[in-house]
């Protein structure tokens, strides 16, 4: 067992120094690595694809694709509900439960990231959850408010995993361009979301099916992104019988481990509950709901713009914290003056809302990459953090809700969410300085 972290310069090039490593490629004179992979074919551990499909653009296609496929299943429940409750005849608590439920279990199902890449691989194990969203999403079409909660679950199943998954792959296949790969998957992501949420409807017209067929249609550009990942799986060396699949154990006790989950939870809460909560606080202000819906669409629009641009520019530093002050501060702005603010401001401040929102969830997906020395630490990084993050991000609608209620106004809910985002900096500011989790790694029989 060995101490993973203690030398930078090592761990970033994906050698220990003590190897002897070729520098600048992270591997060592003899091993029979791929230079620019940092492992070996035969080792048990992460294993070079062939060169044709070691391509850049190759992969990243591949991971755009993926990524644009993880929200829909998100975004398009909502401009579907009233109308499922009006088929159905879904009381309150079910939609409600039906929103929050898929959050809930991508913090759980992320667990399941680590076991699945030392089991199957992190390419593979992309491809199979691919397919289990796929058909998590044309279960919930399927007749009945059972078929549609099991659908929700099992596509969320999908999301959970894959969402751990690419965070490690992006470490590995692009260690000198994680921020720009971060930057890209977090913009496609957001556009995925914003598809999700203004295509459903128009498809659901164009079907004439009513909300089941647009519910089901989702599951084709999974399935296209599917089929685009296969040949990279297929390229990738077989893990040999035998083999030793590396284990990381410890991130659960160390502190910036917990910084950076703590920061990924606040901020996905600020998220969760703009999404919840912004046309019906916007309604309350005396905007008709499509002025409101047009607001929050040039919001989330918005959040492209900040998403694709803070990872690539926060991974030129070693230090991130001035990016935490300045995408939860836009995000905390835009939304307190939406709620409490001038009315003439609406659209500036739905503006700086989208580009902090953005940003926020930027920069949390690449400090998961920035501060793991290696893929495997990544990936376990990854489950912890979006495991315990969504699970704590879907109580922020509820709290909101709550004061809310209690206060018959939106001052209370303001102040809430400042302070959500005042702890969102505090947390943040600390996994954003220039240090590595220190892990564990432990050798285990692969099957």
């Amino acid at each position: 067992m060995r101490t993973i972290g203690e030398s930078r310069a090592a761990t970033e090039l994906g050698a220990a120094p003590e190897t002897g490593a070729v520098p600048g490629t992270g591997t060592a004179p003899g091993t029979g690595a791929v230079p620019g992979t940092g492992f070996a074919p035969g080792t048990g551990a992460w294993t070079p694809r062939r060169a044709l499909l070691r391509r850049p653009l190759v992969i990243a296609f591949g991971l755009m694709l993926i990524a644009f496929n993880l929200r829909p299943a998100l975004s398009s429940v909502g401009p579907l509900l009233g109308r499922i409750r009006e088929e159905t005849g879904m009381g309150g608590a079910l939609a409600g439960a039906l929103i929050t439920l898929p959050v809930l279990c991508l913090g759980v199902f992320g667990r399941l990231g680590p076991p699945v890449m030392r089991r199957l691989g992190a390419d593979a194990g992309v491809l199979a959850f691919l397919i289990v969203m796929a058909a998590g999403l044309v279960l919930r079409g399927l007749d009945g408010i059972p078929a549609l909660f099991a659908g929700s679950v099992v596509a969320a199943c999908g999301i959970g995993v894959v969402n751990v998954l690419l965070p490690a792959i992006v470490k590995r296949d692009f260690p000198d361009r994680p921020g720009l790969m971060m930057g890209l998957y977090t913009a496609v992501l957001c556009l995925g979301a914003a598809a999700g949420a203004g295509l459903t409807v128009p498809a659901g017209r164009l079907l004439d099916s009513g909300w089941r067929g647009p519910m089901m249609i989702w599951a084709l550009p999974a399935l296209l992104a599917a089929l685009a990942w296969l040949p990279l799986v297929r390229a990738a060396p077989r893990r040999p019988a035998g083999g030793a699949a590396r284990r990381i154990s410890g991130l659960w006790r160390d502190p910036l481990a917990w910084q950076v989950t703590g920061f990924m939870g606040l901020q996905s809460s600020l998220a969760y509950i703009v999404f919840g909560w912004l046309p019906a606080a916007l309604m309350d202000r005396g905007l008709d709901p499509v002025a409101a819906g047009l607001v929050a669409s040039v919001s989330a629009m918005a959040q492209c713009l900040l998403a694709l641009a803070v990872p690539p520019l926060a991974a030129r530093r070693r230090d991130q914290r001035p990016w935490v002050l300045l995408v939860i501060g836009l995000a905390v702005a835009g939304f307190v003056l939406l709620l409490v603010g001038p009315a003439a401001l609406v659209w500036l401040s739905a503006l700086l809302l989208g580009l902090g929102l953005g940003g926020c969830f930027g920069l949390a997906l690449t400090l998961i990459v920035l501060r793991s020395p290696d893929p495997q630490t990544a990936a376990d990084l990854s489950a912890m953090a979006q495991g315990v993050g969504y699970s704590l991000a879907a109580l922020g609608p509820f709290l909101i809700g709550l004061a809310h209620e209690a206060s018959g106004g939106w001052g209370l809910p303001a102040l809430l969410y400042l302070g959500i985002g005042l702890g969102g900096i505090v947390l943040g500011r600390q996994a954003a300085r220039d240090r590595l989790v220190r892990a564990h790694e432990r050798r285990a029989p692969a099957g």
